[in-house]
């Protein structure tokens, strides 16, 4: 059996210089702030984010999503959110996903 992988998208706004020269180290900065990687496996992105999170909980500045290719998840897609409050994919009537705060 193969590792998971899948196409993996993180965003970043108004963070650290050392955010960007860590994911540039690991995926294609294919805009500035937009990093992408075709085949990023599970572990892969899970320790990229303990990274991220690390200095997040100590910097508190800025946001991060990361995105990835996930068919258990609504909308196959699993995200992960440092900095902007909590969402979540909501289908509407008309078939299309929609974004939405979760209090919490």
């Amino acid at each position: 059996m193969g590792r998971k992988v899948s196409l993996t998208v993180i965003v970043t706004r108004d963070v650290e210089p050392r955010y960007r020269g860590f994911l540039a180290s690991a995926m294609l900065e294919v805009a500035p702030t937009v990093y992408i990687h075709p085949r990023l496996s599970v572990g892969v992105r899970d320790r990229i984010w303990s990274v991220l999170a690390d200095w997040y909980a100590t910097l508190r500045s800025g946001s991060i999503v990361l995105a990835w290719s996930d068919p258990t998840q609504t909308g196959g897609i699993g995200i992960r959110v440092l900095g902007l409050p909590r969402t979540a994919a909501r289908k509407t009537r008309n078939a299309f996903w929609l974004m939405h705060a979760i209090a919490v």
